[in-house]
C-alpha cells in the first residue's frame, strides 16, 4: 500500500470538510436568530424587528451560498477518492446522502427564496414559516450527513454479503436513530447554535465600538446571549452523553483524548494538562505527562456511569487481558489482527467455493467470515501501532474545545447581565472581547471535528474498514495536485465571503425608529 496516497487522501478531504465547516455552524446558529427576531417582528408588529431580521439574514444568505459550494466537493470526494470506501458501503451510507439531497435540501431550495425575496410578496405568517422551513431544511440536512457519520463510527443494522463484499441495511430506523447519530446531530447542531450566538454578539459589538446603530446592536446581544446561554447548557449534556458513546464504542479514541496509557479503576478527567513529547512509543517508560491536574475518579464516571469503573489505556487497549463489561479478558490487537485476517481469508475461499460450486466448503467459510467479520477491518492492520491515533493531535483538540466551552458559557452570561442592566453599549473591554471571540467560536467548532474524526483513525469505519483499503486507485501525483487546487480555490471563497460579508457588515442595517 502506497502510504502516501493514503495521507494525501485523507489530507485532502481533511482539508474540503475543515473549509465546509467554516460555513455550516454559523447557517444552522444564524438561521434560528434571524427566525427569532423575525418571529418577534411577527408578534408585535415592530418593522424594528423586521430590519434587525433582514440584516441578519443577508449575512445568513452569504454564509449560506458558499457553504453549499464546499459540501458539494466534499460529497464527490467519497467517490473520485474514496471508491473501495463507498463501494463496500455505498448501499448504506448513499441512503441518509440521498435523503439529505431529497428532503431536506430540497426544503431549503425551496422556501429560501420566498424567505429573501416574498417580504412583500406573500403575508407575514407564510414568510415566517418560510424562514423556519428553511432553518430547518438546513437542520435536517445537517441530520442525514451527521447521520452517515455517525454510522462510520458505530456501524449499525448492517448485514455483510458476500456474494457481492458489500455491506447491506437491514434496519434502517438502527442506523437512523442510533444512540451515537441522535447524540452527534444534538451535540453538533448545538455547538453551530452557540457559534451563530457568538457572531452576532461580536458583530453588534463592534456597532457599539464604532458608536452606531446602539439600539439594533443592545436588541440583537439581548438575543444573541439569551439563546447562546440555552444552547451551552444543553450542549453540556450531549458532551457528556458524546463521552458516554465514544467509552462505550470506541475506546481508544476515549484514551486518546485523555491522554491516558494505563487503565485504572476510578480513572480521573485530565483538568489541564501538557503531554510529554518523549513519549513516542505506546509502551515505553516515559511519563505520558509533564504535569497534569485531574478531577478524580471523573473520567470512570462519565464513561462508565461508575466511580470506581475500570477504564482502560492505551496500552491496555493495544495488549489485551484487561476484564471487559461481560467479564471476559478482552482481547489484544494482534489477537484482533489474526482474526481478521482469518475473516478476509474467509471470504476469498467462500466466492472461490462458490465459483466451484462447492456448496459444502463454501457454508464452512460463510460461517467463519460470519464469526470472525466483526473483526474485518483488522486484517488489514499491519503493525498494532497503527491502532493508535496521534494522541497529541487529539488531546489537545479535546481539552481546547472544552476549555473554550466553558468560556463561551461565562461570555453569554456577563453579555446577557450586562445587557439588561443597561451596561454592555458603556463596557469598550466587553465589546473588544466578544468581537475577538467570534474566531474562538469557529476554533471551537474545527477542534471538536478534529476529535471526532483523527480520534478515530485509523478507521473510516470502526473496526471494519481502516483509510489504507479505502481509498481509490489513483497515482498521488494526481491527489497532490487536485489538494493544491481545492486549497486555492477554498482560500478564494473564504476571502470573498469575509470580504463580503465585512462589506454588508459596513454598511450596516436599515433600523426603522425603534420602539421598545
Amino acid at each position: 500500500m502506497d502510504t502516501s496516497l493514503v495521507d494525501w487522501s485523507r489530507a485532502q478531504f481533511a482539508l474540503t470538510a475543515m473549509y465546509h465547516w467554516l460555513f455550516v455552524p454559523l447557517t444552522l446558529g444564524l438561521g434560528v436568530i434571524q427566525a427569532i427576531m423575525e418571529t418577534i417582528y411577527y408578534k408585535t408588529g415592530n418593522a424594528f424587528w423586521k430590519q434587525t431580521a433582514q440584516f441578519w439574514m443577508k449575512l445568513f444568505g452569504i454564509n449560506f451560498a458558499i457553504g453549499v459550494a464546499t459540501g458539494i466537493i466534499l460529497e464527490f470526494e467519497f467517490g473520485t477518492n474514496w471508491s473501495n470506501y463507498s463501494w463496500f458501503v455505498g448501499d448504506i451510507f448513499g441512503a441518509p446522502l440521498a435523503i439529505e439531497g431529497i428532503l431536506a435540501f430540497f426544503m431549503e431550495a425551496t422556501f429560501i427564496a420566498i424567505m429573501f425575496f416574498g417580504w412583500e410578496k406573500v403575508s407575514k405568517r407564510f414568510h415566517l414559516l418560510s424562514t423556519w422551513l428553511t432553518i430547518a431544511g438546513a437542520t435536517l440536512s445537517a441530520l442525514w450527513i451527521l447521520i452517515a457519520n455517525a454510522w462510520m463510527q458505530f456501524p449499525a443494522g448492517m448485514h455483510f454479503n458476500p456474494d457481492t463484499v458489500r455491506n447491506e441495511m437491514v434496519d434502517f430506523w438502527a442506523v437512523a436513530l442510533s444512540p451515537v447519530a441522535i447524540n452527534k446531530f444534538c451535540h453538533t447542531v448545538l455547538s453551530g447554535w452557540i457559534e451563530g450566538s457568538v457572531f452576532v454578539i461580536g458583530v453588534s459589538s463592534w456597532f457599539l465600538l464604532k458608536k452606531r446603530e446602539k439600539s439594533f446592536a443592545l436588541a440583537s446581544i439581548k438575543v444573541g446571549a439569551v439563546f447562546g446561554l440555552v444552547a451551552s447548557i444543553l450542549v453540556l449534556w450531549t458532551g457528556d452523553g458524546s463521552a458516554y458513546q465514544v467509552a462505550q464504542k470506541q475506546p481508544m479514541k476515549l484514551a486518546a483524548m485523555e491522554g491516558l496509557y494505563e487503565g485504572t479503576n476510578g480513572a480521573g478527567l485530565t483538568a489541564i494538562g501538557v503531554l510529554n513529547p518523549d513519549k513516542t512509543k505506546y509502551n515505553d517508560s516515559a511519563e505520558p505527562f509533564i504535569f497534569n491536574i485531574e478531577i478524580p475518579k471523573m473520567l470512570s464516571l462519565l464513561a462508565e456511569r461508575d466511580a470506581d469503573a475500570y477504564v482502560p489505556g492505551i496500552v491496555n487497549l493495544i495488549e489485551g487481558g484487561y476484564p471487559t463489561r461481560d467479564g471476559t479478558p478482552a482481547l489484544s490487537a494482534a489477537e484482533k489482527m489474526e482474526r481478521g485476517k482469518t475473516a478476509i481469508q474467509a471470504l476469498a475461499t467462500y466466492r472461490q467455493a462458490v465459483k466451484e460450486k462447492d456448496e459444502v466448503a463454501a457454508q464452512q467459510a460463510r460461517n467463519q467470515l460470519d464469526e470472525h467479520f466483526a473483526y474485518f477491518g483488522y486484517g488489514y492492520i499491519q503493525n498494532p501501532e497503527e491502532l493508535i491515533p496521534p494522541v497529541g493531535l487529539t488531546f489537545y483538540s479535546f481539552h481546547l474545545m472544552v476549555l473554550l466551552g466553558g468560556y463561551f458559557i461565562l461570555l453569554f452570561i456577563v453579555a446577557w447581565i450586562w445587557s439588561v442592566r443597561g451596561w454592555f453599549d458603556k463596557s469598550a473591554w466587553l465589546q473588544r472581547i466578544s468581537l475577538w471571540s467570534i474566531p474562538l467560536a469557529y476554533i471551537a467548532g474545527q477542534a471538536g471535528w478534529i476529535v471526532a474524526e483523527v480520534g478515530r483513525q485509523p478507521w473510516v469505519i470502526q473496526d471494519i474498514l481502516p483509510a489504507s483499503a479505502s481509498i481509490s486507485n489513483l497515482s498521488t501525483s494526481a491527489v497532490q495536485t487536485t489538494f493544491f487546487l481545492f486549497l486555492f480555490l477554498f482560500t478564494v471563497l473564504l476571502v470573498a465571503e469575509i470580504g463580503i460579508m465585512v462589506k454588508a457588515i459596513k454598511k450596516g442595517p436599515k433600523i426603522i425608529h425603534y420602539k421598545s
